[in-house]
């Protein structure tokens, strides 16, 4: 009995070795996924090394050099009605709007792959629980449901953090789920049953390292949808509660005022919220083409 397991343990462990070994060689051959690592990439380098890249403090102005054109030697994207270089802001708003969408999105995947092992399983009475609250979670618009719940907790960045995680939570679950019923009369998932694996075990070693795949890939999914709430958020006057905080969403928050004077105000810190979305789901694309069998070439 135990060589058996043993051995049913060896196969399995060599096929996962041998799905994310093939999923990386995909990956690498992918122009979408290499595109959206690279735009990736970058936007982390510069939310690491804000303070070397950024030339001024973001955060202080000089109201004798408010509205200052862009693309000059001394400011690069001009500088806002305060008199802030913008570009500085832009630069450690990567640091804030990332963080704010990396920290969402965890707390999502962990809160709702718990949610979703419990309820595929599982099942039965379990399932009910979690399933009928996920649905509830769902029929709610995720915009509102954030906008609710930073009303709620209060301004500023882990609140925003929070809200959009909940929005999340249900996504995450309902998507672990799904993977786990499906693998439920898996023949590595029977034999491991008929030799006597534990429930844990089974859902630990067995289920998860092959339906953690499409999690992985939604995850970095999300990350793009983050971004856009946490900016939405901001320009609807929920942000951090200090106005000089460099968040893009804060940022785009009364640049309306100014549009006929400064167009510039708007436009760098919507191009940084589009290109850093288009980068995520670039690799995220890339990611589920890679690990999804139906979608490889």
């Amino acid at each position: 009995m135990s060589q058996a397991a043993a051995a049913m343990d060896a196969i399995h462990d060599e096929r996962a070795v041998g799905l994310w070994a093939d999923a990386f060689r995909r990956m690498r051959r992918s122009k979408a996924a290499i595109i959206g690592g690279t735009i990736v990439a970058i936007f982390v380098l510069v939310a690491i090394f804000a303070p070397f890249i950024a030339p001024y403090d973001p955060t202080r102005g000089n109201l004798a050099e408010s509205y200052l054109p862009p693309f000059t030697a001394d400011h690069l994207f001009g500088t806002n009605v305060q008199g802030q270089d913008v570009f500085s802001r832009i630069v450690f708003g990567s640091r804030l709007t990332l963080g704010i969408a990396v920290l969402s999105v965890s707390i999502g995947v962990s809160v709702g792959a718990v949610l979703g092992a419990l309820a595929g399983y599982f099942r039965g009475w379990v399932d009910a629980v979690i399933m009928r609250g996920v649905d509830i979670m769902l029929s709610i618009p995720g915009l509102l449901f954030a906008i609710a719940v930073v009303t709620w907790l209060g301004r500023g960045v882990v609140q925003i953090a929070i809200a959009i995680a909940i929005i999340n939570i249900p996504i995450f679950a309902r998507l672990l789920r799904g993977s786990l019923l499906s693998l439920r009369e898996a023949d590595y998932v029977i034999a491991a049953r008929s030799v006597g694996v534990g429930a844990g075990a089974l859902l630990v070693q067995h289920m998860l390292p092959n339906a953690i795949g499409p999690l992985i890939v939604q995850a970095t999914l999300a990350l793009a949808t983050a971004v856009v709430d946490a900016a939405a958020l901001g320009f609807l006057g929920l942000g951090p509660p200090d106005p000089r905080t460099p968040e893009w969403g804060t940022m785009l928050s009364d640049t309306y005022r100014y549009l006929n004077d400064a167009v510039y105000l708007a436009f760098f810190p919507g191009i940084a919220i589009v290109i850093s979305v288009l980068g995520f789901n670039l690799l995220g694309d890339g990611m589920r083409e890679a690990l999804d069998p139906k979608l490889r070439r």
